[in-house]
C-alpha cells in the first residue's frame, strides 16, 4: 500500500506540491504528518513508521511517483522529501547458477526451522558461501540490528543532506582483517531497493572502521541464493552506487 490518500492531505496541509524542489529538498516533521493524518481511521493511514516506509519504487505514494520525489530520515522525529533518484535497481542474475559445496562437514537441521532472512543469510554463512564470494576465509559476525548512526553529511544531486542520528539496521555485518561486509538481506524477489538501506550502514560503519567497507544485497527464493556486490564511487554521493559483481548459488551439503 502507498498510502496514497495520507500523503495527499500532508502535502495539502503543508503546501508541499507549490514547494521548488529543484531549489532545496523539503523537510517534514513527524509531528506534522501526525497532525495531517489524525482522523484517519486505520493504523496503516496514520502510523508516521508505516507511512514513511517507502524501501521501493512501488511503495511510494502518488504524489511521489507524480513529482520524482523520495524520503529519507534525517534525524529522529524528521524527514526530508528529495527529488531525485532514491533507488538502484537489483538486475536479475543471468549467470548460471552455481553449485556450492557447503564446507560444514555436518547437518544443521535447525537451520531448516522457519523461512526468516536472517535464518538464510546465517546457513549462508555457516556454509562459509559469504567468506567465499568475497574471497576472505578471515570474516566473523561481528554486526547485527539496529543502532543509530554518528552525524555525516553527503549530496544528492546539488543538494547537501546533513544526518544528526538516524536508526539502520544491517541483517548481518561481517568483519575481517582488512574489510568489513554488511548485507541487506531478503527473502524475496526484488527488483529495486532504496540506496538508503546500504547507504546509510556504509556510512556509519565507514565512520568507525579504517578498513574497507563493502555493502552487499542478499536474497533467498526457492533454492536460490543470490548475492550483489556494490559500491559507492564517492562516499559521499549518495548516487554514485554501481554493481561491483552478483553470483547465484545453490548450496549443497553432499
Amino acid at each position: 500500500m502507498a498510502h496514497d490518500d495520507s500523503w495527499a492531505k500532508i502535502f495539502k496541509d503543508n503546501k508541499i506540491q507549490s514547494h521548488d524542489f529543484d531549489k532545496k529538498p523539503y523537510y517534514l516533521t513527524a509531528e506534522k504528518i501526525k497532525r495531517s493524518c489524525q482522523d484517519f481511521q486505520n493504523t496503516g493511514e496514520k502510523e508516521v513508521r508505516i507511512l514513511c516506509k517507502q524501501d521501493t519504487r512501488d511503495s511510494r505514494p502518488k504524489c511521489f511517483v507524480e513529482n520524482n520525489l523520495f524520503l529519507l530520515p534525517v534525524k529522529n522525529g524528521e524527514y526530508v522529501i528529495v527529488k531525485g533518484e532514491g533507488y538502484v535497481d537489483i538486475p536479475e542474475i543471468k549467470t548460471t547458477q552455481q553449485v556450492y559445496l557447503s564446507k560444514l562437514d555436518f547437518s544443521l537441521d535447525t537451520s531448516k526451522i522457519g523461512d526468516s532472512e536472517m535464518q538464510h543469510l546465517d546457513f549462508a554463512y555457516a556454509s562459509s558461501l559469504i567468506r567465499t564470494f568475497m574471497n576472505d576465509d578471515s570474516l566473523v559476525l561481528t554486526i547485527r540490528g539496529r543502532k543509530y548512526t554518528p552525524e555525516f553529511t553527503f549530496n544528492i544531486g546539488q543538494h547537501f543532506i546533513k544526518v544528526l542520528s538516524v536508526q539502520t539496521e544491517v541483517d548481518a555485518g561481517y568483519e575481517g582483517r582488512d574489510k568489513v561486509v554488511l548485507i541487506e538481506a531478503k527473502r524475496h524477489s526484488a527488483t529495486d531497493v532504496i540506496i538508503r538501506q546500504l547507504y546509510f550502514p556504509y556510512k556509519q560503519w565507514q565512520a568507525h572502521t579504517k578498513k574497507e567497507v563493502y555493502p552487499l544485497f542478499f536474497q533467498k527464493e526457492g533454492d536460490t541464493y543470490s548475492i550483489w556486490q556494490f559500491k559507492f564511487n564517492n562516499p559521499s554521493d549518495y548516487n554514485s552506487i554501481k554493481l561491483v559483481r552478483s553470483g547465484k548459488y545453490r548450496i549443497s551439503t553432499k
